[in-house]
């Protein structure tokens, strides 16, 4: 009947508050009774190690929002649907010092109203798909389904004065070319579905598919029901991120209403429209982009994020201000090189804070309306702020040992941290992680690289351990100290595990991040060799036992790497690019045709030197390959070319398949079960590094 497993510490003093209506500081003293009851038959209990098992209780929390008086925290809980092979989504509902924490309702993307009375949020309805529904807060009964859609809502927001939700949809447009005597489909017939008609310049995304012809709109919805009102019009997209003005009679939202706007890559601008006259104002004219603009609570200024426009694939992002009317812009991050998040204002509307993703950390920070920027948390962790209300902040946190769970803080305060949910204690609370160690070690160019070395739990520093270096995608990504479940899977099985964020990683400044341009892959490959070595000197590494493997960009460069070095045992090259030039006309986007100084009709040389295909010849190592049947970001063909020339040179491959995945194995949670699986199938098929020759014999 009872679980054998421990409650927390918070757990009991939540529990204990809730049931006596008492605080839980004033709990916490005649909590330290039932702490010892439950965890005394326990003292001694050995630790386990974690395994794919566990995956199946797996939870995340995230998306808190606080209601206006800070009091009440609505969050997003996550959980594995094993049965229906998919992940769900819950809102659930707590105090701000996490004490009554409650399944909320069905759900996601809550938010609510100004005034704190009212919650809106997303989740299935009829007629059919995703609709908005609103539900009033501490009020009996079901919420309110408030829009009946055609297609799918994104980024709902609140009016200030609470009668309105504005949100984006997809709005289609006639089509390209209609066919010209053609008969009609005879009564009873059955005819192939008609042909996709395509002139857009992108055309598919992944994870969606082909797009459908048209354009996404800006629209708002009564609060208390009824028709949806579209507030823009016009054959320009309205870009995720809007926000209404104080006096909730505008609207802003970042698009790039100019002719030819498909081919303006690494363009945007931020307009405002009024709602009753549908008039449209162009705020900035700045060559770049500016997005995810925030007014300010006096209704005065409007934060956002810009770039400067560059031929460089990679865009410096800073924090901007401007007055309301679009005049007086600044740049009030200059001193801070390092990309910001989204903006939250002061109460006092003095400045926004942010967070930051740096060296492997996130965390916050502050920029007055002067320009001045100063760090408001520290810690070896992934803060990332979620809201503001009356001087408290929610945010969703990690580190190395924990995954993401929702901290509290009074922002004037912040090294005073308050951890109000757990969402994982009850099948970790017996797991012994393996620890995770902070590395640097120079690399060519003098360039300082940054890592982490993950090591199995009964981890003996005289024994010798296989190595797996695993490459993070992007290209322009950041590796960091939250929790990874796959790295602690490998350290579980008994294998030291380096992870590292090689030149091209964000996170360390714009001319690190940059430093790709015109040259991916390069350098970037020995930033991560001599990682392995800095490893390998450490004296606890089999260097007949060392693996590789990566996605996405980390799966370009792991056929580099097997192109370059046959250090390695074995291999995965997941979901890669192996040929530039085919590859920048099939993905789901134009914007990889800058990540070279030329277009390849111009001068296709560029394109063919970075090709991992170009140095298939070279591999010796087995190599694995997977990839998703739908991916559109890099194609299967991708995988498929480099499958076919691996096996003309009779190198030891597979090709792994995945059905019903776009971009990446793991969306489905079987087959992040799977990608784990096959991985140590792989390693443990070719687990010691061999001679070419005897690797050839009888495959």
């Amino acid at each position: 009947m009872f679980s054998n497993k421990c409650l927390t510490l918070q757990q009991a003093v939540n529990i204990a508050s809730f049931i006596t209506n008492q605080s839980p500081k004033k709990m916490k003293n005649l909590t330290i009774g039932l702490i010892f009851l439950v965890i005394f038959p326990l003292v001694g209990q050995e630790k386990i190690s974690l395994s794919l098992n566990h995956y199946e209780d797996y939870e995340w929390a995230s998306n808190p929002r606080l209601s206006a008086d800070g009091k009440q925290v609505l969050y997003s809980r996550s959980w594995i649907n094993l049965v229906d092979d998919k992940r769900e989504t819950d809102l659930w509902m707590m105090n701000s010092d996490g004490t009554m924490n409650r399944f909320f309702l069905k759900g996601s993307n809550g938010k609510w109203s100004s005034d704190g009375t009212k919650i809106a949020f997303t989740k299935k309805g009829e007629p059919a798909g995703t609709q908005i529904y609103v539900k009033y807060f501490g009020v009996e009964g079901e919420p309110t389904q408030i829009t009946k859609l055609k297609k799918s809502p994104s980024s709902i927001e609140w009016s200030p004065d609470g009668k309105f939700i504005a949100f984006t949809m997809h709005v289609d447009a006639d089509a390209a070319l209609t066919p010209i005597g053609v008969p009609a489909t005879p009564k009873g017939a059955k005819w192939t579905e008609a042909p996709k008609v395509i002139d857009q310049m992108n055309y598919t995304q992944d994870r969606v598919g082909f797009l459908e012809r048209g354009f996404s709109q800006l629209f708002i919805v009564p609060a208390d029901g009824g028709s949806a009102r579209q507030i823009s019009k016009g054959d320009w997209d309205v870009s995720n991120g809007i926000a209404w003005t104080a006096d909730s009679k505008s609207i802003l939202f970042n698009s790039y209403r100019r002719p030819e706007a498909e081919y303006a890559i690494g363009h945007s601008n931020l307009y405002a429209v009024n709602i009753n006259t549908l008039k449209i104002n162009e705020l900035t004219t700045r060559d770049g982009t500016e997005s995810t603009p925030r007014v300010s609570p006096d209704g005065s200024k409007v934060a956002f994020i810009g770039s400067t426009w560059t031929e460089n694939f990679y865009k410096d992002r800073k924090m901007y201000l401007m007055n309301i009317d679009g005049s007086g812009i600044k740049c009030i991050s200059t001193d801070l090189d390092q990309t910001p998040g989204a903006p939250i204002w002061s109460a006092k509307g003095d400045g926004v804070y942010f967070s930051v993703r740096e060296f492997g950390q996130s965390n916050v920070y502050f920029a007055n309306t002067n320009g001045k920027v100063k760090k408001i948390t520290s810690g070896n962790h992934m803060l990332n702020l979620g809201d503001i209300a009356n001087e408290m902040a929610v945010a969703t946190w990690s580190d190395p040992h924990n995954p993401s769970d929702i901290m509290a803080f009074k922002i004037d305060s912040p090294d005073k941290m308050m951890q109000l949910t757990e969402v994982n204690s009850d099948i970790f609370y017996n797991v012994k992680f393996g620890d995770v160690e902070e590395i640097k070690y120079p690399s060519v160019d003098g360039k300082e690289i940054q890592g982490w070395i993950v090591k199995p739990p009964q981890f003996d520093p005289t024994k010798k351990y296989p190595l797996v270096l695993r490459i993070h995608g992007g290209p322009h990504g950041m590796y960091n100290v939250g929790f990874n479940y796959n790295f602690q899977l490998h350290a579980a099985q008994d294998q030291v595990v380096l992870y590292t964020n090689p030149r091209g990683s964000t996170g360390y400044g714009y001319d690190f991040a940059d430093a790709i341009q015109n040259a991916y892959p390069g350098n970037d490959y020995d930033d991560l060799m001599a990682g392995v070595d800095e490893v390998i000197s450490k004296g606890y590494i089999d260097e007949n036992r060392m693996y590789v493997y990566g996605g996405s960009g980390g799966g370009v460069l792991t056929s580099w790497i097997v192109g370059q070095t046959d250090r390695f045992a074995a291999a995965s090259v997941n979901y890669p690019v192996i040929n530039w030039l085919s590859f920048v006309g099939t993905t789901d986007g134009s914007g990889w045709y800058y990540n070279f100084e030329k277009f390849p009709w111009e001068d296709p040389s560029e394109h063919i030197k970075r090709s991992p295909l170009m140095y298939v010849g070279n591999v010796k190592t087995p190599t694995m390959l997977m990839c998703g049947e739908n991916d559109l970001r890099t194609p299967i063909s991708q995988t498929e070319e480099y499958y076919q020339a691996l096996k003309m040179n009779k190198v030891p491959t597979v090709m792994i398949r995945f059905n019903e995945e776009f971009h990446g194995t793991t969306r489905k949670p079987s087959n992040f079960l799977r990608t784990h699986g096959y991985l140590n199938a792989w390693f443990a098929k070719h687990s010691v590094k061999k001679e070419l020759s005897k690797t050839m014999v009888g495959e």
